[in-house]
């Protein structure tokens, strides 16, 4: 079992920057990769970032490569997502989930999600 909180979501202007975390609880959080979706109202969640268990691999949507990043520290059990250059479409609910299917691009592979943190982007 693991239970994921995000946290760093907030209200930023164009062009800012905001780190979100995304703390698990459990010992098994080193096995699962790591995935960053999001969430716009009337919208489907989308694939936004992942990254391996071990930290070695990464991949982005085209639509946030090279203004995101994601990362981790498996002693600390948490998994980060650095965003740079925000832009107004960045605007979601941004949930961090945990999959071993090696389709990380599919929400529904996730074995476990978060509750969300609200992104907004004002112009």
């Amino acid at each position: 079992q693991v239970q994921l909180v995000e946290s760093g979501g907030g209200l930023v202007q164009a062009g800012g920057s905001l780190r979100l975390s995304c703390a698990a609880s459990g010992r098994s959080f080193s096995t699962y990769a790591m995935g960053w979706f999001r969430q716009a109202p009337g919208k489907d969640r989308e694939f936004v970032a992942f990254i391996s268990s071990n930290g070695g691999r990464t991949n982005y949507a085209d639509s946030v490569k090279g203004r995101f990043t994601i990362s981790r520290d498996n002693a600390k059990n948490t998994v980060y997502l650095q965003m740079n250059s925000l832009k107004v479409e960045d605007t979601a609910v941004y949930y961090c989930g945990a999959e071993r299917s090696g389709r990380y691009y599919y929400p529904v592979e996730y074995d476990y999600w978060g509750q969300g943190t609200q992104v907004t982007v004002s112009s």
